[in-house]
């Protein structure tokens, strides 16, 4: 009905400009023509023509505009809103000494073609300030928190909201880089992924109703735990599934998207988005080894290879170890050789230490006791008294 309305708004406009503007119209050209009636309609026609394509225009826009703001997180819209009137208030105190300018004639026309310029210009300058420092802007009418101190001298950079993926959630992980403080700032966590989370606590299979019930237990702990740190934000963001409308509110809040799912990082980095990767962050805390490195390492497999072994670090770290494919149970010294680094993750080339590897190839050549043919090393009997 809104639609409607507001094209028989423009319609009727366009149609009431075009009938009444044809006064405007240069005199001769009514010298020129015995049927002024006619130009009038025409005007009318082409008025109404206008006026359609405006308001086609005019409803475009909107429609644009309210998927925005519903949206749009509330800090966000406040921040641009009062960017947006502080604007204008610079562009009207400045054009008020050039509107008390006395000009006359054609140079009047400065005036309004002043007006409109700075009007738009300040006010897309304020718009596109606070839409990069809104947050900071807020955070100043606190004066009495210490923090806000700190960042309106510069000496403070205010953290960025960290918002959870499902996928962090899930895995428990969060809970861990919370307790150590390696994520600073507010915890943001969707309503898109509450939602999903609740589809897998409701579902058949036994193992996604865990991990869905497990998600909740999590955010129910963390509730507890951080209180009013741990924000729901309850916008909801028009998308094709979660993973797309948790990259609408990391652009729309400028926070940093947490997560655990590779190509959900790498869709983020491809729009210039703040991004944490958990199983980045992962492999860059594991311990470097070197070649070189000495290890005292427990064979628990048979490699790929011919006479290969298999260990692993504390960390998870697969180890190959060249020699060890007889030594399986057995926690020897090694002497790392060389690394390769994957999309998977890593894996280490070893080989055993040669004081290792000879009592072990000693042992094995030895022959056993009790063999016949090993009489020239028996013991000589002792000469009786």
């Amino acid at each position: 009905m809104v639609e409607a309305l507001i094209l028989l708004v423009f319609l009727i406009s366009g149609a009431s400009a075009g009938w009444m503007g044809v006064h405007l119209l240069p005199q001769d050209l009514f010298n020129d023509t015995t049927n002024v009636e006619g130009v009038r309609w025409v005007l009318t026609g082409f008025g109404a023509f206008i006026g359609l394509i405006a308001g086609l225009v005019f409803r475009r826009l909107r429609q644009q505009l309210m998927r925005q703001v519903r949206t749009m997180p509330t800090d966000l819209l406040v921040s641009r809103a009062v960017g947006l009137i502080l604007g204008l208030l610079v562009a009207n105190l400045l054009l008020a000494p050039i509107l008390l300018l006395p000009l006359a004639g054609a140079v009047s026309l400065v005036k309004p073609l002043a007006a409109v310029l700075s009007n738009v210009f300040f006010g897309v300058l304020g718009y596109n300030l606070a839409e990069v420092h809104g947050r900071t802007l807020l955070r100043l009418f606190n004066p009495s928190s210490t923090e806000a101190l700190l960042v309106a001298d510069g000496v403070l950079t205010p953290a960025s909201a960290k918002i959870l993926d499902t996928s962090v959630i899930i895995d428990g992980r969060i809970r861990g880089l919370l307790a150590c403080g390696l994520l600073e700032g507010q915890v943001i966590v969707a309503q898109t992924v509450i939602d999903e989370m609740q589809q897998l606590a409701d579902s058949a299979n036994a193992e996604k109703r865990a991990r869905g019930r497990r998600g909740l237990k999590l955010l129910t702990d963390l509730r507890e735990t951080y209180g009013r740190r741990l924000v729901i934000n309850t916008t909801r963001y028009d998308g094709a599934g979660t993973d797309d409308r948790l990259l609408q509110l990391s652009a729309d809040t400028g926070g940093t998207l947490v997560t655990a799912d590779f190509n959900l990082a790498q869709v983020a980095q491809v729009q210039e988005l703040k991004v944490m990767n958990l199983s980045e962050l992962v492999i860059a805390l594991r311990p470097e080894v070197q070649p070189g490195d000495e290890l005292l390492l427990k064979i628990v497999r048979q490699g790929k290879e011919n006479n290969q072994g298999v260990g692993y670090l504390d960390d998870g770290t697969m180890v190959v170890v060249e020699g060890a494919g007889t030594a399986i149970g057995d926690r020897l010294p090694v002497v790392v050789t060389g690394a390769l680094q994957n999309p998977s993750g890593r894996m280490v080339f070893a080989r055993l230490e040669k004081e290792s590897a000879a009592p072990r190839s000693a042992k094995a050549n030895r022959p056993p006791r009790g063999n016949s043919g090993s009489k020239g090393n028996e013991r000589p009997p002792a000469n009786p008294r």
